[in-house]
């Protein structure tokens, strides 16, 4: 038996959709924690492109039951958009997927809501993807959710969203200008799509339990990355949940005591999407086009990300937040190319040098990355198996991220394809 938690160690974007399906393909479950349809997860398998949002990447993988926990809102257009293209693609998905009972749900308003106030406040502009789930989990916090189980009483559900329906378009007209929503066509609506959702309604929290105590393998996989994080990220330009590993329990619905592991996902350089400080962000007279070598752009909104050099303050804020037990280094293959490789190894901050990742914007935004240069490798990497087959170079440079950040890279990814993989 084993649990093992998955988590994004930067901003997101780091290839855990590859790392998930490639351990999924030893796992009986896996679990998704947080987030909504706002994260996208690649996953290339036999030549084949699938980009998942809501569903856990180890659909991919026949054998594995996907769960998508209590802490993700889940919005049920997209969930069964998904279902669709997937089963368009020949991927069974029925009696493979379920959803919590204690799931909730995003709604048109959270999503209008969510639009309108990253178009009026343009001066304090987020960057979020206008999905809703700021917004859903906003009703989370202040107990006006709906919830999955809510689905189960019909008659209930309806009075519930007419309700929720009249509180909003208060809202929308008063603080954003709008037009109110009309309530039956949605009401109609939700009921409809009530009636497919059924057949993936589940008590996760006791399925899990169940599969655990019988010795089954289970990941639990986290959306967004460690700087997203509402409580330890780049506050307030973060997500509404909490991807960090502690995130991975109360998001479930399972006991700390139950892990057995905590790999974090890092990229052998930096990317964030949105706004935000972001210390080794490459201006525009870098000669090094980092978002062109790795094809940086979002999987869900297509958005060009922002590129960087790796960030070892970062690395090892994420280590101590999260417990990591060990990295899954992606992407070295985008570094192939070049004669030389930078790596931030500590902040300068006006007469300070800080090696301890600020919770300050102000100061964030002030600190110039401190680098140590190593020589590229030049070589391609891709077909490359073996970890002692990696060019000299390369495993100079993984080994002085080891070395910064006291701990082991135990999967190098060379590429995209599930099989450019090096297990070490």
């Amino acid at each position: 038996m084993s649990v093992k938690i998955v988590v994004g160690a930067q901003w997101g974007d780091e290839g855990k959709g590859k790392i998930i399906d490639l351990l999924s393909a030893r796992a009986n479950v896996v679990a998704r924690y947080q987030g909504g349809a706002n994260a996208g997860h690649t996953v290339v398998v036999g030549g084949k492109k699938y980009v998942l949002h809501l569903i856990p990447s180890g659909i991919l993988n026949d054998n594995t039951v996907c769960v998508i926990g209590n802490g993700v809102v889940v919005d049920p257009i997209a969930l069964l958009e998904e279902v669709s293209v997937l089963e368009g693609l020949g991927v069974q998905v029925r009696d493979r997927l379920f959803v919590s009972h204690r799931a909730h749900l995003i709604m048109p308003y959270h999503k209008l809501l969510d639009q309108v106030k990253e178009t009026q406040a343009a001066e304090k502009k987020i960057g979020t993807t206008g999905r809703g789930i700021g917004p859903a989990y906003v009703d989370k916090a202040n107990r006006m959710g709906i919830r999955m189980v809510d689905l189960l009483d019909r008659k209930a559900f309806a009075e519930k969203l007419r309700s929720n329906i009249v509180e909003k378009n208060e809202l929308l007209a008063k603080l954003y200008d709008q037009d109110a929503l009309a309530p039956e066509p949605i009401v109609a609506e939700y009921l409809g799509l009530a009636d497919k959702l059924d057949a993936f309604a589940k008590d996760v929290s006791t399925y899990l339990f169940e599969a655990i105590r019988s010795g089954k393998n289970v990941l639990l996989e986290g959306a967004q990355g460690t700087l997203l994080d509402i409580d330890f990220g780049t506050y307030p330009f973060v997500t509404s949940s909490n991807p960090t590993s502690g995130g991975a329990c109360s998001g479930v619905g399972v006991g700390p005591t139950c892990v057995d592991e905590v790999l974090g996902v890092i990229k052998a350089y930096t990317t964030r999407v949105g706004m935000g400080p972001f210390p080794t962000e490459m201006g525009d007279s870098e000669d090094v086009n980092l978002r062109a070598l790795g094809d940086e752009f979002g999987a869900t909104t297509g958005r060009a990300r922002r590129c960087g050099w790796f960030d070892a303050v970062i690395a090892n804020f994420a280590v101590r937040v999260n417990g990591l037990s060990s990295f899954a280094l992606t992407k070295l293959d985008v570094l192939d190319t070049l004669t030389e490789i930078k790596v931030c190894v500590a902040y300068s901050h006006k007469s300070d040098t800080r090696t301890n990742f600020p919770s300050e914007e102000q100061i964030l935004l002030e600190c110039a990355p401190v680098y140590q240069t190593f020589q590229g490798w030049q070589q391609p990497t891709g077909d490359i198996r073996s970890y002692e087959d990696l060019p000299t170079r390369a495993r100079e440079y993984i080994a002085a991220i080891e070395d910064l950040t006291e701990t082991q890279v135990s999967i190098v990814s060379v590429g995209s394809g599930r099989e450019q993989t090096i297990i070490r």
